[in-house]
């Protein structure tokens, strides 16, 4: 059973710092993309950054420089070290992990986390 359980969220203020971990389990967790979404109030899903199981990652614009994601295989687990935030950053963040076996796409997702930002 594939499980990815993030933690780490909660209320941050302006300018200031989060980290998000996703912990994996049930997956071979070196061989997928590993990937942070975020889905605001009526908003859609949108990616926030990403990472190959190559190591290539993939920044949102509005989170690059801001945002840096990053894995541990030995803990099967991705981070998201979140600098500089702003209101607009609040959100429910979710872990997805992304492979693709013998032609079938696999995505799973994560229970999703609060980001509040705000003063």
């Amino acid at each position: 059973q594939v499980q990815l359980v993030e933690s780490g969220g909660g209320l941050g203020q302006p300018g200031g710092s989060l980290r998000l971990s996703c912990a994996a389990s049930g997956i071979i967790f070196r061989l997928n993309d590993m990937g942070w979404y975020r889905q605001a109030p009526g908003k859609q899903r949108e990616l926030v950054a990403s990472v190959t199981s190559g190591g290539n990652t993939y920044y949102a614009d509005s989170v690059k420089g801001r945002f840096t994601i990053s894995t541990d295989n030995a803990k099967n687990t991705v981070y998201l070290q979140m600098n500089s935030l702003k209101p607009e950053d609040t959100a429910v963040y979710y872990c997805n992990a992304h492979s693709v076996r013998f032609y079938r796409e696999y995505n799973y997702w994560g229970q999703g986390t609060q980001v509040t930002v705000s003063s």
